[in-house]
């Protein structure tokens, strides 16, 4: 099963590290966060990524061109271009990486990734965002709730936009942010068949999956909410940077599960 990473976006929020590189490839603990959501994804056994490349995407295909090389110790014969590979540690990805458009909003960007996911169930979630939800209970979840679209719903004070959902863990409406405490929001960790296409029709360039596509999957009951309470961090601003790097120094990464 294929794992769509949306890593496309400006991240103007945390513009002191963003301006040099796109947001995904923000480092914690000497890796790029989408790094370390990978290495999640990979310890459950999914280890086939679909990267939406925007803003500074190059550098997302630089990263993982010459990942086997920035992982290995070398010798190098300047006189003969000859390199000599001692030790390699590296990953088990297989990693597609499509260049989705610099403007894209994020319907758009899933829209053009509809031909790497092979007509299958697929798997999305945000290259900013941490978290240790079991993917494979996520994934029984969704299977046994026989929706179209699975999200990842995590219980935060009201910083985000909130979702409801009823007894059948159906989500039942979208609202906007709220100063209320313990609502359930949108984690991202999406669980998707591929009848979510058939809600990204037509011109999605300006579209944003959640404020269009995802409203509608919801209002025709196809949409239902996983709901996690374990840890999940968003990397929105240079706050958040600073938080997980503490917690990566400090052996407390709840997200490191592998």
């Amino acid at each position: 099963m294929k794992v769509v990473i949306l890593a496309g976006g400006l991240g103007t929020r945390i513009s002191e590290e963003s301006q040099l590189k796109p947001k995904p490839m923000i480092e914690i603990g000497g890796k790029p966060i989408i790094w370390h959501i990978m290495k999640n994804y990979s310890h459950y056994g999914f280890n086939d990524f679909v990267i939406c490349c925007g803003y500074k995407g190059h550098l997302l295909k630089e990263y993982f061109l010459n990942y086997f090389l920035y992982n290995s110790d070398l010798t190098i014969e300047l006189k003969n271009n000859k390199v000599d590979v001692h030790f390699a540690n590296s990953e088990s990805f297989n990693v597609t990486l499509v260049d989705t458009g610099i403007m894209t909003n994020t319907a758009g960007r899933i829209q053009k990734i509809k031909k790497y996911v092979e007509g299958e169930e697929f798997m999305l979630t945000y290259g900013d965002g941490l978290c240790n939800v079991d993917i494979n209970h996520l994934l029984a979840f969704h299977r046994q709730h026989k929706k179209l679209a699975t999200l990842t719903s995590i219980q935060l004070p009201g910083r985000f936009g909130t979702l409801e959902t009823n007894e059948a863990a159906l989500v039942t409406e979208f609202k906007e942010k709220t100063d209320g405490k313990d609502v359930w929001i949108n984690g991202g960790f999406f669980v998707l068949n591929p009848g979510i296409f058939n809600y990204l029709q037509g011109d999605m360039e300006e579209v944003q999956w959640e404020k269009g596509p995802l409203e509608k999957i919801a209002n025709d009951q196809q949409l239902v909410a996983y709901k996690h309470s374990g840890f999940w961090k968003c990397m929105d601003a240079m706050r958040d940077k600073i938080e997980l790097e503490e917690l990566w120094s400090n052996n407390k990464a709840k997200w490191k599960v592998w």
